[in-house]
């Protein structure tokens, strides 16, 4: 490919990611270069994806065409699409089955559907296909691909797109929206649907927020044995995030669940704090993992597809553009801020 083909295509991908989580940008600062320059194509495309989808006015054809692309790219023949050129050379340089980008739409897909979860276990296969195909694929560009350490990976995903979900509560109801499980609601002797229509917080909401975090935190735990097993300098960037994520869900536990009236911030200093923490212990501390961990059901599938031969297609360019930006932080961060728009 042309270097200044490359160039535009690296200039294309950081544009797209200026403006994002400020909040989460000295996070950022701890993924090493070589990981943050395939995160960077990564997430341009998701990000188009996403756009695309959401944004469209139909998102099933939209769909369609996202195919179309990916069909190009792993036919090493991508779109003349700046971002779907930089994707081909990290899914040919790093192995990342297409089920995976395949799962990530999918997801975009019922979101945009405005899907209903009945019960848990259907909220985990939601956010299996948001969050944890991202976890998936960014093992995969850290050269992890183990099954323990992919499956710690994307209970991670799931864990931090619950605790968007637990945080975002009252902003997506007023947006008619509603992510909690729906069969907790009436359990609680909520009617979902006549709570939707007039959102406000008591007890009951608060109870169920609060099973919600129980959740989250089971699986912030297991994570720690996946980041135990990713190259040492990854680890502080990702443990940063496990950090920061599970203290959203502090906070909103300070604040009494309300997560209808208020939405939920970390003051910036305890952010600082919790980011040294996570530099000192991945620097400090051995790299272990748990091999007995039975894999969340939801995320079995993007298990499976991350353990299949990887990909052959012809010679890519090899290099994408780094960047100063936490991209799976403000994916999800992101990927909240959009259904709240919805």
């Amino acid at each position: 490919m042309p270097a200044d083909t490359i160039a535009c295509d690296q200039a294309a991908c950081r544009r797209l990611m200026r403006g994002g989580s400020k909040s989460f940008f000295a996070a950022s600062l701890l993924l090493p270069g070589r990981i943050r320059a395939p995160a960077t194509a990564l997430y341009a495309f998701c990000r188009r994806a996403d756009d695309e989808i959401d944004l469209g006015t139909d998102p099933h054809a939209a769909m369609a065409w996202l195919r179309r692309r990916l069909d190009g790219i792993y036919a090493g023949t991508p779109q003349d699409i700046d971002c779907d050129r930089a994707l081909a050379a990290i899914v040919h340089a790093n192995g990342i089955p297409r089920s995976l980008l395949d799962a990530l739409l999918e997801g975009f897909l019922w979101d945009a559907e405005g899907r209903r979860y009945e019960t848990l276990n259907e909220l985990e296969a939601y956010a299996a296909r948001v969050a944890g195909a991202v976890g998936a694929m960014m093992a995969l560009v850290m050269q992890t691909s183990s099954p323990q350490a992919v499956a710690r990976a994307c209970e991670l995903g799931v864990a931090m797109q619950l605790t968007n979900i637990a945080r975002d509560v009252g902003e997506d109801a007023r947006n008619g929206r509603l992510y909690l499980p729906r069969s907790w609601l009436v359990a609680a002797g909520i009617d979902p649907d006549a709570w939707l229509l007039n959102p406000v917080f008591d007890a009951r909401i608060g109870e169920v927020v609060e099973r919600l975090l129980a959740a989250a935190d089971a699986l912030y735990l297991r994570a720690e044995h996946g980041i135990a097993a990713l190259p040492r300098d990854c680890r502080p960037a990702i443990r940063a995030a496990r950090l920061v994520y599970a203290e959203i869900g502090q906070q909103l536990r300070r604040e009494g669940h309300d997560s209808i009236r208020r939405r939920t911030v970390v003051p910036r200093n305890r952010k600082l704090a919790l980011m040294a923490r996570a530099s000192a212990a991945a620097w400090s501390t051995p790299g272990s993992s748990d091999t007995q961990l039975t894999p969340l059901p939801a995320i079995q599938f993007l298990v499976h597809a991350a353990a299949v031969a990887p990909v052959t297609l012809r010679p890519a360019a090899e290099s994408v553009p780094e960047s100063r930006v936490g991209w799976v932080i403000e994916l999800f961060e992101r990927q909240a801020a959009a259904r709240l728009q919805r």
